[in-house]
């Protein structure tokens, strides 16, 4: 009978606390208080007093007493070791059973987990804990007793797919749409090996850019008398990343050749000066008599054939000979001499530099080298101050497992980053760091947040988001350039609706060239997998191999890029039998037409091609998360070319149908959504010029309302007498003359430059854009005419950018 009395009953399992009758009271029966809702009464000996922590995890005691025999609840009935790393037991009403759950890291298991695993309670942060990333796909513990121990636990239907604190509806915001789930799969990949971005690199980064974006102007300048093309640094970077070999993630630094094609043949349009599109006649006779001057000084001071000075010798005097005649020409007179005196003079200018611009080429890319090697040595510096080794190249190849696309995986961990200063300006958000602030709209920052919840699992309590963002937005800028609206066009977006457009009619869940700044959905591809990957990117394109998915690229409008991403897209497109996709968007460039182009066109995978006409269709700026809500959106100076490049089973899942088109090109439409939301939200908005039918100036019918016979403005003598001021005032107020009024200011070209932005997009800009906006609208398109592809001056005045504001550059999407 004595016995019977220290019998422990069997556990409940839907949470009855059993009943320790040894361990709470010496008489057998005696009912023991649940500690949950009670604190004991008798203090235990060597033992702080309990604090109650029932709202926390449903736990009464982080840390159970040494005297209990075993825990006086199943949440606690785990070894003191679990208890102390955060591990807690809970039932499972769906399969039936226990699950563990850890409150520090949030992570659940089914099986006991290993001791060794979670933070102490005396360390929550594992500030003195060797963290080891987890792989995306771990083996399983040597300290397990099966890989089972290890298997996350599978949420039930009814729990949210992400953290509890994040809303559902904050997953769909104005311009992203996060409750999309990728259908992309993919093979294991190596994860990134690259260093962590840290608050100071980004810094010496950015510095050390902007030094060499000065030096490339300055050699531009003492070597050929030129101000570096505009944009062509951005270009360059583009260029130079489709063949680098290097560990920089943004400077070339292992190259062949080392001479860029895009750098030489930019600077060689801009010799002996730099064109544009005229306006005037005076201006049209003026670049005329320039080029033609330059071209004679540079072949004097410079090593050429006589053959060549001889036939710019000759061109050039007969030019003179022609400007002082006097001749009263049009502006596309002016134009098409300066295009047959550069078509002859050019091929020799070409030559007779091309050993200097050659140099400046080869210069340019030793210097990125030396910067290169620099921010190297010192990003190890500081992360071997943290006892962060570089780690050991791979020796075992990926598994040959399809598996859902996921992020870079980074396998350097990160430091603590240094605290960065936070404040808000209306809506716009400031993070400053050691005197460098960088601006965002407070709801794009919000976005990132989304974002980084979303794919982050080294930093559960988001200590470096802050600083991360600062990384980012300062990586960015180190791209684009710090001038106005420079290098925006590398990061433009297509419009929301038409985002929404090939998710619903194509299956589209991902987004080829993209950045956390302006990508739509979550899956993702950008340049910078190491500051993006926290963010959800999944790297570069180029380094992305699907095997099945639907997938939309509109990629920056660098020449080189375009033609290496269509090779790139075949290649996947033909080493796969799953359905595969590719939604491209390419500037339809068409004198002389892109290599990307050409090769889409007679690519065996095209399916179906479409266009956009020019000035019909938007972009969205790539500066949109630090411009205003009115320059996000821009009209596009050019047209589009859509193709739709898929395999066999990619075109009977994703068939681009009649109906599907016509709901895209609808989604294309600013013009009408503009005009539908000025109808509901404000006063009409007075039409534009291509808006309005043409002007008809015969005479108005009868029941026009602006119809007066002749006799009765014979009569208006009769109605005002001798009075010329009276007269004045009745025709004026005449609704004949009002309207007539209006169609002669609307119809003149200096009423429509000051017709504002609207006006300035459906116009083709003229002039340069370097000193003033015209029409109050900033052309951020940088629509300009494209070179001769290899570097002479044939054909620039006779393409599809010649009518451009700004010769220097092309479009930059």
């Amino acid at each position: 009978m004595e016995s019977n009395q220290h019998q422990t009953p069997p556990n409940s399992k839907k949470g009855t606390a059993p009943l320790h009758a040894s361990a709470a009271s010496p008489q057998a029966g005696q009912a023991v208080p649940n500690p949950i809702l009670q604190q004991p009464k008798t203090p235990i000996p060597q033992s702080p007093a309990p604090a109650n922590h029932s709202h926390r995890h449903g736990s009464a005691m982080s840390t159970p007493s040494p005297q209990m025999p075993q825990s006086p609840d199943p949440v606690h009935d785990l070894p003191a070791e679990l208890l102390e790393a955060g591990w807690r037991q809970f039932w499972s009403k769906r399969e039936g059973r226990n699950y563990y759950f850890n409150k520090f890291t949030q992570n659940s298991l089914w099986e006991m987990p290993t001791i060794d695993r979670g933070a102490s309670r005396h360390d929550p942060l594992g500030i003195q804990t060797d963290h080891r990333p987890a792989h995306p796909h771990p083996q399983p513990h040597p300290n397990l007793p099966s890989p089972l121990g290890m298997m996350p636990r599978r949420h039930s239907l009814e729990e949210s797919p992400v953290s509890p604190t994040i809303k559902m509806a904050d997953l769909k915001g104005p311009f992203w749409d996060f409750t999309v789930n990728t259908n992309a799969m993919m093979f294991e990949r190596y994860p990134s090996r690259l260093p962590p971005p840290h608050n100071d690199i980004e810094q010496m980064r950015g510095n050390l850019v902007q030094k060499l974006r000065f030096q490339y102007n300055e050699l531009c300048q003492q070597r050929e008398g030129v101000s570096a093309p505009r944009e062509s640094f951005n270009r360059w970077l583009l260029e130079r990343k489709v063949i680098d070999k290097g560990t920089d993630p943004m400077l070339p630094s292992k190259c062949s050749p080392e001479v860029s094609p895009s750098m030489k043949r930019e600077i060689m349009s801009d010799i002996p000066i730099r064109l544009h599109r005229p306006k005037v006649f005076s201006e049209a006779k003026k670049l005329l008599y320039n080029y033609a001057e330059a071209a004679k000084k540079l072949i004097e001071s410079r090593k050429a054939t006589p053959e060549s000075r001889k036939i710019i010798k000759w061109n050039v005097d007969e030019m003179f000979r022609w400007l002082r005649t006097g001749q009263s020409c049009t502006i596309d007179e002016f134009m098409k001499r300066l295009a047959h005196l550069k078509e002859q003079c050019g091929p020799h200018l070409s030559a007779a530099v091309q050993s200097s611009v050659e140099g400046i080429c080869t210069k340019m890319y030793h210097m990125s080298c030396e910067i290169v090697k620099k921010l190297r040595d010192r990003h190890w510096e500081v992360l071997k101050e943290h006892q962060i080794e570089e780690p050991a190249p791979f020796t075992r190849p990926p598994q040959d497992k399809k598996m859902p696309c996921y992020s870079v995986y980074a396998i350097v961990p990160s430091p603590r980053l240094p605290t960065v200063d936070i404040h808000e300006e209306g809506a716009t958000t400031c993070i400053r760091y050691n005197g460098e602030m960088m601006k965002i709209n407070t709801a794009h920052l919000k976005k990132l947040e989304l974002l980084y919840r979303l794919h982050i699992n080294d930093d559960r309590l988001r200590y470096n988001f802050l600083p991360r963002v600062w990384c980012l937005l300062r990586r960015y800028q180190t791209l684009f350039g710090v001038g106005q609206y420079e290098g925006h066009g590398l990061q433009g977006a297509l419009p929301v609706n038409v985002f929404k457009s090939l998710h619903d009619n194509f299956g589209v869940t991902f987004e080829c060239f993209a950045s956390p700044l302006n990508c739509y959905f979550k899956q993702f591809c950008s340049a910078f997998a190491d500051t993006d990957c926290y963010f959800g990117s999944r790297g570069p394109v180029l380094d992305f191999h699907p095997v099945s998915g639907s997938f939309e690229a509109n990629p920056p409008f660098g020449e080189e890029l375009m033609e290496a991403m269509v090779a790139h897209f075949e290649r996947l497109l033909a080493n796969t039998t799953d359905p595969l996709s590719f939604i491209v968007f390419i500037p339809e460039w068409r004198n002389p037409p892109t290599a990307a182009l050409v090769n889409m066109e007679q690519s065996r995978f095209k399916r179906r091609q479409e266009t956009v006409s020019a000035y019909e269709h938007e972009y969205r700026s790539g500066g949109q998360h630090a411009c205003s809500e009115d320059d996000i959106n821009y009209r596009a100076v050019h047209g589009t070319a859509i193709f739709f490049l898929q395999n066999e089973a990619g075109y009977q899942k994703w068939t681009p149908t009649n109906e599907k088109i016509q709901a895209m090109m609808d989604a294309y439409r600013p013009q009408k959504r503009a005009l539908d939301s000025e109808a509901e939200d404000g006063p009409p908005r007075k039409k534009l010029a291509t808006e309005r039918g043409p002007v008809n100036k015969s005479t108005p019918s009868v029941d026009s309302p602006h119809y007066r016979p002749k006799a009765q403005k014979r009569s208006l003598d009769a109605e005002t007498g001798d009075d010329p001021q009276r007269k004045k005032r009745v025709v004026e107020d005449s609704p004949s003359n009002s309207a007539s009024n209006r169609v002669s200011e609307d119809n003149d070209p200096r009423h429509r430059r000051k017709m504002g932005a609207d006006a300035s997009l459906v116009m083709p800009l003229g002039g340069s854009t370097h000193d003033r906006p015209l029409g109050g609208h900033r052309d951020r398109t940088n629509n300009d005419q494209r070179p001769g592809r290899d570097g002479n001056h044939q054909g620039d005045l006779h393409g599809d950018y010649a009518s451009s504001s700004r010769p220097d550059t092309r479009i930059v999407k």
